[in-house]
């Protein structure tokens, strides 16, 4: 597999507490109706998922994923805008998936947007599917906006016999 070479030193680690400053100036500068800072301490605090990008030892995107009951729940992913449009939303992601199935679930849910073009299509390349709405989930500029909810089955791990 040929290196990313707009990536070439990225890696992934857990999040840390001492992240959270990092990753809440990231969300505010993404979003315009970001999680608190207050949010992502309790995802971690909790013991989700909770995982950074990092380049140069700066945070540059994350991910947080809830597991149980044999399902997963992508909760956020996160590229800083400047960061955006090289894949690395893709990386989060995959590690995301790579998760839940370390974890044995066997499906991952997820809401998203209906205006986040790139985010849905970035979820529809990965496999995902919508599986209906939630009305008026998210807030907007003009009120509220409905979330499209989309999962994916994870398949188990392969046999060395073809089966």
């Amino acid at each position: 597999m040929a290196a990313n070479l707009q990536d070439p030193i990225s890696s992934f680690r857990a999040m840390r507490a001492s992240d959270l400053e990092a990753v809440s100036r990231i969300e505010l500068s993404a979003y315009p109706h970001p999680w608190t800072f207050t949010i992502f301490r309790d995802c971690l605090a909790s013991g989700y998922e909770c995982w950074v990008l990092e380049r140069a030892g700066e945070v540059i995107g994350y991910g947080v994923l809830s597991v149980a009951g044999g399902e997963a729940h992508v909760l956020n992913i996160c590229i800083a805008p400047a960061e955006q449009g090289h894949g690395l939303g893709r990386r989060i992601l995959a590690r995301l998936l790579d998760l839940a199935r370390w974890h044995h679930a066997e499906r991952v849910f997820l809401e998203v947007r209906p205006s986040n073009t790139a985010a849905v299509a970035l979820y529809h390349s990965s496999g995902f599917n919508e599986i209906g709405r939630r009305p008026n989930y998210y807030p907007g500029k003009r009120g509220r906006e409905d979330a499209l909810v989309m999962a994916i089955e994870l398949l188990g791990p392969r046999l060395g016999n073809g089966e």
